[in-house]
């Protein structure tokens, strides 16, 4: 018996230094998901604000918000307006001093249902995350919903596979990223092409593993770097929805702000696992060193 869900992904831009101007955008594109028929819709990594992490500067703590605050009340109204439930993503003023990088999910009545906080935080060149965000304290525990339970984790997590695998086990019935990945505009094409390929199979490795959709938003548009230490970002777009076996449903190109919608049937992830039981030949007698650094 089918049990259908249908998703959505509203990619946009998020560059403009209004916070209003960029919240409009996810607010039209939830509007467009919520007319497509979509149950559930998906924004981008930190939508409302550029991605300030390119530099680290103590004043753009200013763009924190408190979980309720502006952006989560604008979004829990949508909700309630349109009848959708939606994942979005805040930069959570937690107290002085202790901020986050937050996914909030909100039901369709327009009720906050749970968040979670990134757990792995970057610190690379244009990715000064370590900076702002402390990291995640809620651990991987799926949030429900009426629809679904849902796996929600955060851009950089998605290159952990143990990230994917502990939602799953806890009862995850789909893995959701909201994602803001770019490319160094210094990087030549062949460079580009493997690191968006590389962002793609990774993810769609996590569904393949743990027979789980995947939902996967990014933002696109170039950002520049204030500092001019490096030469800006280049957000590679590229949303995309994929099925339990890794295929392929809707994907987004790499510049347009759209939205795309796939109808999921989450009973399929019971009936792969049952041909493909990955969860049952686990051997858990034998990963002790996986909480290891490293095995000297």
């Amino acid at each position: 018996m089918s049990r259908e869900l249908t998703v959505a992904i509203a990619q946009h831009a998020a560059g403009d230094d209004d916070k209003q101007k960029n919240l409009a955008r996810s607010l039209a594109g939830i509007e467009q998901a919520a007319a497509a028929g979509a149950q559930l819709v998906l924004l981008p990594e930190l939508h409302a604000t550029p991605y300030f992490c390119k530099t680290a500067e103590t004043r753009l703590f200013d763009l924190a918000e408190p979980i309720p605050g502006p952006t989560t009340d604008a979004l829990c109204a949508a909700a309630r307006q349109h009848g959708i439930a939606i994942v979005g993503s805040i930069f959570e003023r937690r107290n002085a001093g202790l901020y986050h990088n937050t996914a909030v999910v909100i039901e369709n009545d327009g009720r906050l249902a749970g968040r979670y906080r990134k757990m792995h935080i970057p610190d690379d060149p244009g990715y000064y995350e370590k900076f702002y965000f402390t990291p995640g304290d809620l651990g991987f525990v799926p949030i429900a919903i009426g629809a679904a339970n849902l796996g929600v984790l955060v851009c950089w997590d998605q290159w952990f596979p143990e990230a994917a695998r502990l939602m799953a086990l806890a009862g995850a019935e789909l893995l959701i990223y909201p994602s803001a990945i770019g490319w160094d505009p210094d990087d030549d094409a062949a460079e580009q092409t493997r690191q968006r390929e590389a962002w793609l199979t990774v993810q769609r490795g996590h569904a393949v593993a743990n027979n789980l959709p995947v939902i996967s938003s990014n933002r696109v548009g170039f950002e520049s770097d204030p500092s001019n230490q490096t030469s800006g970002a280049q957000f590679w777009g590229s949303s995309f929805i994929c099925g339990p076996q890794g295929e392929w449903l809707a994907q987004a190109d790499t510049a347009s702000e759209t939205v795309i919608t796939a109808t999921l049937d989450l009973q399929r992830t019971e009936d792969v696992r049952r041909l493909w039981p990955y969860l049952r030949d686990r051997r858990i007698d034998a990963y002790g060193d996986i909480t290891k650094r490293n095995i000297d």
